[in-house]
Formats: structure tokens, sequence, C-alpha cells
């Protein structure tokens, strides 16, 4: 019997709720009156403004200029003047500051000559896409240019695209899989030069057979050199760690990252980016995110511009269709919760979920059952490390590999006695760091 590729270690399989936007095609917002960008989008330093209150802006233009090697530069996502510059608070709890911008009534239209990519060498391709800013768009928002850079005594055998979007109730990437599959894939042939990897290879799961099939059929009729990849339905397959072990067989080390595996993982949407930023010199300005949930009167999947209120997308979906008991950005085991409404669309925001309130449970003591152990893909004791922060241990937690954990959720998922044990990794990896 055949089986199909998993990670070995672990793992949950929540509802997915995907019924309720998977068949909604990606449709385009209309321009808001006003858009609020964030200069820290990315992993690492914010971007340093280059605009003041005022100022005017094209579609395009850098309005924030990198402020590190771990940072990325920030484009307008429209032509109109800068209102003001003022703090926010994204919805994963970092204030940055950021441009507001009320857009011009006429937007020019990209018409940029495309570039025939297979001509430019490695450097040329990472440095087009450090120039438009792009980052992963699977939530980690790690700098593309830097993923991208292989340094001179590493081998890169193989480019793995995510397609798995294992978090519940979001579609975004299965619909870009669907209508963006030519875009997508040709975006990871960009990304296999960059790397020098003969071997791409797109990992999806079975819960997306449409997009296997769509994405099999278009890299035959292209004659792609792609692997598509069908994979089991099991969260947290998107992580990079379990991705490779269940497409390549590799297990990444502890502290080590896929590069020193021989691989490259990147994101779905980030590979249609790429694929825009590189062809026809496009910033990236504007993603597809989920606007989904029990409490949506219409969920769907947009392509809104960075800088785009929560509020604005709420309304473009009809609103509540009851009152939600929490708003999260990107998926449930791993997003963010967070509740003003004028919270800003950035280039990691996947998914709006407006979720209906949960039956209240009380943390009772610990019970010794090993379904956290059971269910942890690292392979750690999250009860014991739990129990080592809870007690200000913060230094055994660390030597037990603390700083392995994904924080996925898998084990609070399981845990009967409802312990907030992924709050308390974050706990104590905060104070574990500084104890050090």
């Amino acid at each position: 019997m055949h089986r199909v590729p998993t990670f070995s270690k672990g793992g949950v399989h929540p509802d997915d709720k995907k019924v309720l936007s998977r068949m909604q095609a990606i449709e385009r917002l209309p321009m808001p009156g006003e858009l609020v960008v964030a200069l820290s989008q990315h992993l690492g330093s914010p971007a340093k403004a280059l605009k003041a209150k005022g100022d005017t802006v094209v579609k395009g233009e850098r309005i924030g200029e990198a402020s590190g090697f771990i940072s990325a530069d920030v484009h307008a996502p429209v032509s109109g003047v800068v209102k003001e510059i003022r703090q926010v608070t994204l919805a994963n709890s970092i204030v940055c500051d950021a441009l507001v911008i009320t857009p011009d009534s006429e937007q020019p239209e990209g018409d940029n000559e495309p570039v025939d990519w297979r001509t430019l060498s490695e450097s040329e391709l990472v440095a087009t896409i450090k120039e438009m800013g792009i980052v992963g768009m699977g939530g980690a928002t790690f700098p593309a240019h830097v993923k991208l850079t292989i340094p001179r005594d590493k081998k890169i055998d193989a480019f793995v695209v995510n397609g798995v979007e294992c978090e519940p109730y979001l579609t975004a990437d299965h619909r870009v899989m669907m209508e963006w599959a030519e875009e997508a894939l040709e975006g990871a042939l960009i990304c296999a030069k960059a790397t020098r990897a003969p071997r791409v290879i797109v990992g999806v799961e079975l819960n997306k057979k449409d997009a296997i099939a769509h994405l099999k059929s278009v890299a035959e009729e292209k004659g792609y050199p792609i692997e598509v990849v069908a994979l089991k339905v099991k969260y947290p397959q998107g992580d990079e760690k379990q991705l490779l072990k269940a497409t390549l067989g590799r297990e990444i080390p502890s502290g080590k990252l896929p590069l020193d595996v021989g691989a490259v993982v990147a994101n779905i949407g980030t590979c249609v980016a790429i694929y825009e930023a590189v062809r026809y010199h496009k910033p990236l300005y504007e993603r597809v995110v989920s606007v989904t949930g029990e409490c949506i009167a219409n969920p769907k999947n947009i392509l809104a511009p960075v800088g785009t209120k929560v509020s604005d997308l709420l309304a473009y979906c009809g609103g509540f269709s009851s009152q939600p008991d929490k708003l999260v950005s990107g998926g449930p085991m791993m997003g963010f919760s967070f509740f003003d409404t004028d919270t800003p669309l950035t280039k990691g925001f996947s998914g709006l979920l407006a979720l209906k309130g949960e039956k209240k449970v009380r943390t009772t003591a610990c019970l010794n059952c090993g379904r956290c152990v059971a269910a942890c893909p690292i392979g750690l004791v999250p009860a014991l490390l739990y129990r080592q922060i809870d007690n200000g241990e913060y230094a055994a937690a660390m030597a037990n590999s603390l700083m392995d954990c994904k924080e996925g959720g898998c084990c609070a998922y399981v845990c009967p006695a409802h312990i907030p044990l992924v709050h308390g990794m974050k706990t104590g990896k905060k104070l574990g760091r500084k104890k050090q």
C-alpha cells in the first residue's frame, strides 16, 4: 500500500475549517480611503522612513529603507500624499512607525516591460529581490534576499516550495495555487537559479487535491522540471523542519537551518511575489489574505494593498454575521489575537479570522499523561519545560532545548488540563535569553 509522505514525530489533526473560504476566488479590494503602511513588516530591524508628512508618493516607490542586514525595504502601495507618520501597534504586538497615506483618485497601472530572468546572474536575481522588498509571506517575514544568498562553501541540492497551508481556516495559498500556478512555479525556478539548486519540489497537503492536480498539469504543460508532492494532512506540516522531513527525508539538527542540510524553503505566495519582482520589477506592496471564520458574513480571499485597515477588509466581507469573541491575524494555531480594527495589513498577514466564543475551560494541574510529548513534532517534553519555566528554572529549560520549540501549539491543543503551554514557552524564551 502506498504510504503518503509526512513527518514522523508528533503532530495533530485539527478540523481544517477551510470549507468556509476555499471556493472563494481571489477578489481585489476596492481602494481604501486611507492606508497605514508600517515600517516593520519583516523579521529584523524596522525600515527607516524616506518620506515626511505632506510628501507625495508614487505607487511602487520606496518609502522605507532597510536599516540592517536582516531588514527589508518598504514601498508605497498607492500613489498619494503622506497624511502623517504615527506609531501603530501591529497584530503581533510590535510597535513601530507607519506612514498614513491618502490615495489619489487616479492610480497608475504598472507597465514595466517583462524581463527574461534566465539572462540574469544569481547575484542580479538576489539584488532585484532585495530591491523589491520581498519577504517570506507564510508568516515568518524573513527577508527573501538573505535566505536566497547562499555562501560559496554551501551547496544546495533542493529548493522546496511550501504549498502546505496546514493552519485551519486559511485558504489564501490554496487560491494562489489555483489561480496563479504558472507564476508560482516560475517564481520557484527563479529561486532555484538564485540558490543553484538543481531540484525543485512543491509540497501540498492532500486536502487540496485540485491544487495538486493543477500544479502538476501546469508544470507538465510548460515543461517545468518541478516535482509536486502530495503530503498527508497533518499539522504542522508547513513548518520547514517538518516539510523537509516529509519531502526529502532530512532531519534538521537542533540549532541548524535548512541550508545546513542542503535545502532552501519558501512559501508559495513568496514565489509569486519573487516572480513579479524579477519579471516585472513589482515591489511587494499587496498580498492575498483570507478573511474568514464563523463570524464573517461573507468569507473571501482578498488581494489588498499593504496598509489596508482590518475594518476595510471586514466591511468588504459584509462585516460580522455575529459578534466574534476574538480576531486573529494568521491561523488559530500560531496566529496573534488582537482587538483593534484599525490594525493594518502587513506583508506577513495571511489571514484575518473572526472566531466565535469557545466554551470556557478551567486549567487544572498537569496529569502527567504524556499527550504533549506525543504531539510535539520537535520531540520535546512540554510539560517538563513548562514546570521548569513556572518555577523560574530558565537555565534548566534552556538546557532541555527550549529554544527548539516552534510555538506551534500542538501541545496546548491536546492538553486535557488546558495548561497554557505555548504562552509558557514564549515567556520562558524571553526570560531565558535575558538570564544568559
